[in-house]
């Protein structure tokens, strides 16, 4: 028997968000907070004009739940796609290092001509991951079961 937590000791789906506008991005954007990932997870396939990320997503709209049942923070995979992508771009970010993890601090958007623009993954230690995009398209999918967070803790900001 597992010790795993289930979707449904939550009381809740998996999430599945879209982004059509940069108000809806905030909410993606809040909820990927503290999300990590290796460079491996990430996908570019310009043919089909797709940009992905396969995240290791802490639930933060689980976290009172789990305070107050007095049971361990969860994490859950989740995919986070940009579509109608045109380019990517990163800075700090060494894409040999396959060891490396990283974290995201916020997603934003600088809007450019027409609807297009730049969506901005910020990630933490200075790492920026710029996904050029024609019209904000973003989705954010829960694709598994909700398992205990490793640290059992939640991601703390100093300020």
């Amino acid at each position: 028997m597992s010790n795993d937590a289930t979707f449904e000791d939550g009381a809740e789906k998996p999430l599945q968000l879209v982004a059509a506008d940069e108000e809806d991005l905030q909410v993606i954007s809040s909820v990927a907070q503290d999300a990590v990932f290796p460079i491996s997870e990430v996908a570019w396939r310009p043919q089909e004009r797709r940009f992905a990320i396969l995240l290791n997503r802490f639930r933060w709209e689980d976290a009172p739940n789990a305070e107050a049942r007095n049971r361990p923070y969860e994490r859950v995979r989740s995919v986070l796609t940009f579509e109608d992508a045109t380019g990517v771009v990163s800075q700090g970010i060494d894409q040999n290092d396959k060891d490396l993890v990283f974290s995201i601090l916020s997603i934003g958007f600088e809007p450019g001509e027409d609807g297009t623009g730049r969506i901005l993954v910020v990630l933490a230690g200075d790492g920026l991951i710029g996904v050029d995009v024609e019209c904000l398209n973003v989705t954010l999918q829960d694709v598994t079961r909700p398992y205990i967070a490793p640290s059992k803790s939640m991601p703390q900001h100093p300020e």
